[in-house]
């Protein structure tokens, strides 16, 4: 190749532009903003098109949580034709959210710091929310559709136990569905995330943890119920009803017993009994020590203080042991229901007539020859007494009612969706208590509170108990009214504080020592004036604490303090004259748990609504 000459380069030199001699840097520029603008214009698109994604997954998530009410209603009112398409456009609310969670852009978005958990947070939300419809929810409706409700009820004396055995994996899948969806949630640390993600999450935590609670008691009622009812053996139970007129722990004293056979679904009863009909254990049987100092060992000689104990496992294990020790036959295990929970089974079955001669002779002093659920419980917690004199007459006339109520129950009498529903809240109030003498049938069943246990799984953290048993050796707790609240006060040392205040107001007339039946007032017997009430009132508080003081219209006053499986108890005894009011209140400190706090107590004759009033928060600093 030929070179150029000096001449030629200064010519080609002297062509170029001026600007060009000026910065030769200026090319290295454009280019650079080339890039930069073009990152503007592609950050704008990720923003856009992560807005969008935003956009979709809370639209979605929305218009699932939206149709959750109707599904619920769709349940309860056993529409099983529309709960199927509702399913299905939940399911595709779902599918929608978890898509777009699961997309490129948010993805990515969940890989940026500090911002970044707040997108994989809402992921693992929209990710639970379509397990729960997918894994959960769907399976359950197939079941839905094609169960027969009514199987879980007696029919012709029987309960059709093989639906309720197909449908146990099922339910068993999505209750493991449900629960492992909110496992999820509870992983997600919500202390850094935006309160618009936050407070979402803890709401939907609550809502799963419910659902979740409900599906495992139903997958363990589908695993226990057919060989409780003598799928593969018979069984029999001792039934226990409990009077509470006569207050004890967990609800009444008992009024009278038999035997409630089970083979393979068929119910039927066998021998029934007064509470009379079992003698004076001597020796009295073992109680444990720690319940023997609270409740002495009349629990172990006399089963009608076997429930003094508000722990129903231990009631139930020393009413077995008692009817074995006077019968010879051991029984599989003891149910026990109250009047007030006959009354909700009769508003389902409707009336019934009473047709045993020996009954309708007793009735012909003046009770009614015809039960309702609106009857049923004077005339069996107060009437009789006003009507029969005989103690033994009494026991003989609560023994047949309830082996009448028990017959339209096993018939198949009435509605069986009103009786579902009768049952369910009649074991939410505490009114039917199981015992399974089958250590791993109870050992399932103690994880619930139908199992009555005052402590283990089923007894939630923050949880106290108040509980009366009755002082005065008579039917006088008809007549008491009591109101239960909580006060939560200001913490103390680092530790929270509760109060729990007990009002009880004897309503029984002024003249009631010569209007009421001496047997009602207990005629002083056991040195309580007729008329009067008295009562132990024992107060549980949650593991751990301490029952700090107790004060008696607002005085404060000597109280017995007491441990029971880890738990405070302080137990104070008040006497009611017709028409009066007491108010006591115990106060609980060095509370470690750092839940909302509860209360349960004993069932009586009234609606537990109006016996336990609303907590009452503290108000420290303001």
């Amino acid at each position: 190749m030929k070179a150029e000459s000096p001449e030629t380069q200064r010519e080609s030199h002297s062509r170029r532009s001026p600007s060009s001699r000026r910065n030769p840097r200026r090319r290295r520029f454009a280019a650079a903003g080339t890039v930069v603008g073009l990152a503007v214009v592609f950050s704008s698109i990720f923003v856009a098109l992560l807005a969008a994604t935003a956009q979709t997954i809370e639209s979605e998530l929305q218009a699932s949580q939206d149709l959750l009410p109707r599904i619920s209603d769709n349940i309860q009112l056993g529409d099983a034709a529309s709960l199927g398409p509702l399913a299905e456009k939940l399911k595709e609310h779902t599918s929608k959210a978890r898509a777009a969670s699961q997309s490129p852009i948010w993805t990515i978005a969940g890989t940026a710091p500090w911002m970044g958990h707040n997108f994989q947070a809402v992921a693992e939300v929209a990710t639970a929310a379509d397990d729960v419809a997918n894994l959960g929810l769907g399976p359950l409706v197939s079941v839905f559709e094609s169960f027969d409700f009514s199987s879980l009820v007696p029919r012709d004396g029987a309960i059709s136990l093989s639906d309720i055995s197909k449908s146990q994996p099922v339910i068993a899948s999505a209750a493991y569905a449900v629960r492992s969806s909110a496992e999820r949630l509870h992983n997600i640390q919500t202390t850094d995330l935006l309160h618009q993600i936050s407070e979402p999450i803890v709401e939907a935590r609550q809502s799963l943890d419910s659902t979740s609670a409900g599906l495992d008691a139903a997958a363990t009622a589908a695993t226990l119920v057919p060989s409780m009812l003598g799928e593969d053996s018979p069984r029999e139970y001792l039934l226990m009803i409990q009077n509470n007129a006569e207050s004890r722990a967990s609800g009444g004293i008992p009024g009278a017993l038999a035997i409630l056979r089970v083979e393979d679904g068929r119910l039927s009863l066998g021998q029934q009994t007064g509470t009379g009909g079992i003698g004076v254990m001597s020796p009295a049987l073992t109680v444990e020590p720690e319940q023997l100092q609270i409740y002495s060992s009349r629990m172990g000689k006399f089963v009608q203080d076997v429930n003094l104990t508000p722990d129903f496992p231990t009631a139930a294990s020393t009413a077995q042991a008692m009817w074995e020790h006077e019968s010879g036959e051991r029984v599989d295990g003891v149910i026990s229901i109250d009047p007030i929970a006959l009354g909700y089974v009769l508003q389902a079955t409707g009336p019934v007539k009473i047709a045993s001669p020996e009954l309708l002779a007793l009735a012909s002093r003046g009770l009614p020859t015809e039960l309702t659920g609106n009857n049923v419980v004077q005339t069996l917690l107060s009437d009789v007494y006003a009507r029969i004199e005989q103690p033994v007459q009494q026991d003989a006339y609560f023994a047949g009612v309830s082996q009448e109520v028990f017959s339209a129950l096993s018939s198949g009498q009435g509605d069986s969706k009103g009786l579902l529903e009768g049952l369910t809240k009649a074991a939410k109030e505490g009114r039917v208590l199981i015992w399974s003498g089958w250590k791993d049938e109870q050992a399932q069943i103690e994880r619930y509170p139908l199992s009555g246990s005052i402590s283990g799984p089923s007894v939630s953290p923050a949880q106290f108990g108040i509980y009366f048993n009755d002082g005065t050796g008579a039917k006088m707790d008809y007549y008491v009214k009591r109101t239960v609240q909580l006060f939560e006060e200001c913490p103390k040392d680092g530790y929270a504080q509760t109060t729990v205040r007990v009002t009880s107001t004897n309503t029984a007339p002024v003249d009631s020592a010569s209007s009421l039946p001496s047997y009602v007032t207990g005629a002083g017997i056991f040195g309580v004036p007729p008329g009067h009430v008295q009562t132990n009132i024992t107060a549980y508080g949650p593991a751990q604490a301490l029952v700090e003081t107790a004060q008696l219209d607002g005085q404060k006053t000597e109280f017995a303090p007491y441990i029971h499986s880890n738990r405070p108890v302080g137990v104070v005894a008040i006497r009611l004259a017709p028409g009066e009011s007491r108010t006591v209140e115990f106060t609980f400190s060095k509370i470690v748990q750092h839940t909302v706090p509860n209360v349960v107590v004993t069932p009586s004759v009234q609606d537990v609504k109006d016996v336990i009033l609303p907590t009452m928060p503290a108000s420290c600093g303001q």
